[in-house]
């Protein structure tokens, strides 16, 4: 690659969540003149959001797009350089950080935050693809209004499973919910909430074998993993709720993950093991996952590498 091509950035900011723009907002007031890249989904998870009513300073509530779209227009007017494009690759094994941008851009950064969230997981059967839009929903905060006066399905065992099944038992007449093994992961409290709400059925030690629908969701056929047997259980609705995957693999050489793939950090700070690189918002918080947690560590990964930059030298 010519020389030329090169570009060289103070603050490179990778993804566009309440992380991402936060930490441009407060890089630009600190003129350190951030560029920010915003992703394959810009404005992050909120923009699958429909209300967002318990982030603070909107008492009637927004719209996680609507919301996002303010982030991001208050990262532009403090001067920040809002970009579209991916990081497909990077170089930490240097200074200054390397990070090539659609595979082809090259950007030499003398600090970099990393803000690229995570993405639902899903189950990986056929019909589950075929029907995503169409009944087929990994957020049932999102989407369960929609299927309100009927019933759905929702797959998962842990607290985000638990607190989206309770969720819907508020809108739907009946949540079956379908667990894979004899007990949950969810807190004691979810569990209990979810075993005494009267229309969610508990289906234990059971799997999803198929979703059932020609152009929209009709039906689940589960299999009781312990005798094999299966049934079709007639629903309007399957919701995926069965954890998140933090979008961190381009970093995986340079940058120390836990076993599952959230970043590292040094607690108190957004401080990852490789010096200059910081990591804020749901790529490094498996517990939280609110937008205004995210928002907060975006702030403290934009002072941690104002700091950094200033102990060497820039």
């Amino acid at each position: 690659m010519e020389q030329s091509a090169i570009e060289k950035v103070s603050v490179l900011i990778i993804g566009s969540g309440p992380a991402g723009y936060t930490a441009a907002i407060y890089a630009a007031r600190a003129n350190m003149k951030p560029v920010l890249y915003q992703g394959i989904q810009p404005g992050g998870q909120l923009t699958i959001t429909t209300e967002v009513e318990n982030y603070p300073g909107y008492p009637d509530g927004i719209q996680g797009p609507e919301m996002m779209v303010h982030f991001e227009k208050q990262a532009s007017r403090m001067g920040a350089d809002i970009r579209y494009g991916l990081a497909t690759k990077v170089d930490f094994s240097s200074t200054p950080h390397k990070v090539w941008i659609d595979e082809e851009k090259e950007i030499h950064a003398d600090s970099v935050i990393i803000s690229t969230g995570a993405s639902a997981k899903w189950l990986g059967i056929p019909s589950e693809e075929r029907l995503n839009g169409y009944g087929v929903s990994a957020c049932a905060v999102c989407d369960g209004f929609f299927f309100k006066g009927k019933e759905v399905a929702i797959v998962g065992a842990g607290d985000t499973a638990a607190e989206e099944a309770i969720y819907l038992s508020k809108l739907c007449t009946q949540v079956h919910m379908i667990v894979r093994r004899d007990q949950m992961r969810a807190s004691k409290v979810m569990q209990d909430r979810v075993l005494n709400s009267p229309n969610i059925k508990v289906y234990w030690n059971s799997e999803t074998d198929e979703i059932l629908g020609d152009k929209k969701v009709e039906a689940v056929r589960i299999k009781n993993n312990k005798t094999g047997d299966t049934q079709e259980i007639p629903v309007s609705a399957f919701f995926v709720a069965i954890g998140h995957e933090p979008n961190s693999t381009i970093f995986k050489d340079y940058v120390e993950m836990d076993e599952t793939g959230y970043i590292l950090t040094v607690p108190g700070t957004t401080k990852t093991n490789v010096a200059g690189v910081f990591a804020a918002g749901d790529v490094q918080d498996k517990n939280y996952r609110q937008a205004v947690t995210a928002a907060g560590s975006g702030c403290m990964a934009a002072l941690d590498a104002e700091r950094y930059l200033t102990s060497i030298g820039h």
